[in-house]
């Protein structure tokens, strides 16, 4: 198996043996032959444009004010809508994927383990309503109930601890980059990003970048199968579905992750309905709604495109 540009293409020993005899007098034929190599599966496996669904949506959206970023795929047919969907956007909670990259990689490896105990100190506290913070100095807790907390409840005392816990913004951004994403990065806490925190907050990412990790980690691309079971299940129970999650019938497994601040609300979803699964994510920066209210023009509209693409593909 060859590695070109973090993607794994396999190429038999036999092929590869000859298109060594091949090209052995001819280095340029061999580069351009291995270029050929690189840029074929995305050729064989182009994804196709969902027009419809992509009409619907720039529709919907109209009038929004504010940034808005969507990209969906149909994970059964392989159809997108990319709207705004390399642009970058800052993250706020959704970067707690991330963070469970991170963690997920130690157990991969062994240097953390899932039932692990944990003792906590009050000098971990991130001033909000989170349930850590209401811990006790020297109270004990596991790592699984941290990871919990971080992704159910979306606590940040939880979630700046894990983050220390997975080596730091360093080691998450150089996992990412080893994974081919190129705009989704840690920036709170870690080295080297303050201009980028200073703009972004404590994380960023592009819609298409973090719903392709969500691919990855239900394909269970990235790490063994036991801990890409264990990320599915994690992720797959989200405490605030009053957004786009509350458009989604409750008998359906959703792997999901939100995140808000004040001019910024996103979601992203990994709905696993039988018939047609797909990813949806949506990024909305710069809103001029800055309101805590459920008629948030931002959570509106979240709902509104959650609920035309669920019902988009029940009529497929």
């Amino acid at each position: 198996m060859k590695v070109f540009g973090g993607r794994s293409i396999i190429i038999t020993g036999e092929l590869y043996f000859a298109i060594l005899l091949f090209t052995q007098n001819n280095p340029n034929m061999k580069k351009t032959i291995f270029s050929l190599l690189l840029i074929f599966p995305f050729l064989v496996f182009s994804q196709k444009t969902d027009k419809k669904l992509t009409a619907e949506l720039e529709n919907c959206i109209k009038g929004f004010h504010g940034d808005i970023g969507i990209y969906f795929k149909n994970l059964k047919t392989g159809k997108t809508v990319a709207i705004h969907a390399d642009t970058i956007y800052t993250t706020a909670s959704i970067v707690k994927t991330t963070i469970l990259l991170g963690i997920m990689d130690k157990l991969d490896k062994g240097a953390l383990q899932y039932d692990q105990v944990f003792t906590y100190k009050d000098s971990l506290l991130y001033e909000g309503e989170d349930i850590l913070g209401s811990f006790k100095n020297n109270e004990k807790i596991t790592l699984r109930k941290l990871i919990m907390l971080m992704l159910t409840t979306s606590d940040n005392t939880a979630s700046l601890w894990l983050q220390s816990l997975a080596g730091t913004g360093m080691r998450i951004n150089t996992i990412l980059d080893s994974l081919g994403f190129e705009k989704t990065r840690m920036n709170s806490r870690t080295k080297g990003r303050h201009g980028d925190w200073e703009k972004y907050g404590w994380g960023q990412t592009t819609p298409k970048e973090m719903a392709r990790l969500f691919e990855m980690i239900f394909r269970k691309k990235i790490f063994s199968p036991a801990v890409s079971d264990r990320m599915i299940r994690v992720l797959s129970r989200n405490f605030w579905d009053d957004e786009g999650l509350s458009q989604i019938p409750p008998g359906v497994a959703v792997m999901s992750k939100n995140g808000a601040v004040d001019a910024s609300r996103s979601e992203v979803m990994l709905v696993n309905s039988k018939k047609n699964p797909y990813i949806l994510a949506v990024f909305t920066d710069n809103n001029k709604d800055t309101s805590w209210q459920p008629d948030n023009e931002a959570w509106v509209l979240i709902r509104k495109i959650s609920k035309l693409v669920w019902e988009h593909k029940k009529r497929e």
